[in-house]
């Protein structure tokens, strides 16, 4: 059974519900592990009763070593500080075998048992930015992303997780500063510094903004196909990461940021899922208000202990509701 582990607040909910569905879709031999940042996060999801996850309070989670920084950090930067220590508490609670830390804001397109696989007797796996060469930015970002990172419950494993999770408690800013920056500039040496660290090679694990211009993309045997032009080699989509895709007010979203250009090659084959499988999360949350709002009416007050705090509401209600707006329909995302 592959083990995987992430955390999110109530801001990330749609996605990293997103992401577990993708999950479930292509891969049913597995177990999420959700650090849920705060009480609204962690209710829903309870409600929920996610068959193949288990969603942990961030009271439980935190230790005296996290929050010693926490208050000197930014709500981001304290993320990033908590993203090792969360494959350790999982490995350590729940005696796993293995973990992989991955981002909520991924969706899975095909069964990742293939990167795990790629690993062979290695105890680490790490995953390459593979920027496109304009937008190169692995002097000050890392050549490697925290996105999708594995250990396993191996000494070299423990070696490398508890050494990453030591720099990060002693450092990790939202800032480029002696070689460093977050959790991720860190890994940049694990290859030369431990034997057990592979660095994946399967083209389909870790593909983003910043590298999805070096591909194209069709869909064929129901699954999502990539083409890198450069060498001209296919591979099967296994993953994609959403960074920087945002929602506004007034009907409006953000793809990306501006600094990454997108063809609706990719917007099709790669956005539209995406929007789709956000449609869907919201969905499981509206059905989840509404039998909170029965249980509200049959039980004379005793639902206010237990109803979603009215801000998640307004935020899944605000920001979620539009997806087919007109700049949807200028993106290409609707046909």
């Amino acid at each position: 059974m592959l083990q995987y582990c992430t955390l999110f607040n109530s801001l990330y909910l749609t996605r990293g519900l997103a992401m577990y569905n993708s999950l479930l879709k292509h891969c049913r031999d597995f177990h999420l592990y959700i650090v849920a940042f705060d009480d609204d996060c962690f209710y829903a999801l309870s409600k929920l009763q996610l068959e193949h996850a288990t969603i942990i309070p961030l009271s439980d989670f935190e230790n005296e070593n996290l929050l010693a920084v926490k208050a000197d950090r930014t709500a981001g930067e304290y993320c990033w500080t908590c993203a090792s220590s969360s494959v350790k508490y999982c490995i350590e609670t729940y005696g796993l075998d293995h973990c992989t830390y991955v981002d909520a804001d991924l969706l899975f397109f095909s069964n990742p048992k293939v990167l795990y696989d790629e690993m062979a007797e290695k105890s680490v796996l790490i995953t390459s930015h593979r920027y496109t060469p304009q937008f190169d930015q692995s002097a000050t970002s890392g050549i490697y992303c925290v996105q999708y990172v594995t250990f396993k419950n191996t000494a070299e494993g423990m070696a490398v997780l508890n050494n990453w999770v030591n720099a990060c408690l002693e450092w990790c800013f939202n800032r480029f500063e002696d070689n460093k920056f977050g959790d991720q500039k860190y890994l940049d040496t694990w290859t030369q510094q431990f034997s057990g660290v592979h660095e994946l090679e399967h083209l389909g694990g870790g593909v983003a903004p910043w590298n999805v211009q070096q591909y194209a993309f069709d869909h064929a045997s129901g699954s999502i196909q990539g083409l890198e032009l450069a060498s001209n080699s296919r591979f099967n989509l296994v993953f994609y990461h959403y960074h920087g895709f945002a929602y506004a007010l007034n009907n409006n979203y953000m793809l990306t940021n501006d600094t990454y250009p997108l063809n609706r090659n990719q917007i099709k084959h790669i956005y539209k899922p995406y929007v789709l499988a956000l449609s869907e999360a919201e969905g499981q949350i509206e059905l989840l208000e509404e039998n909170i709002q029965a249980y509200k009416a049959t039980n004379d007050g005793a639902w206010v202990k237990q109803v979603i705090g009215r801000s998640v509401l307004f935020f899944l209600r605000g920001f979620y509701k539009q997806f087919y707006s007109k700049r949807a329909i200028e993106y290409g995302f609707q046909n």
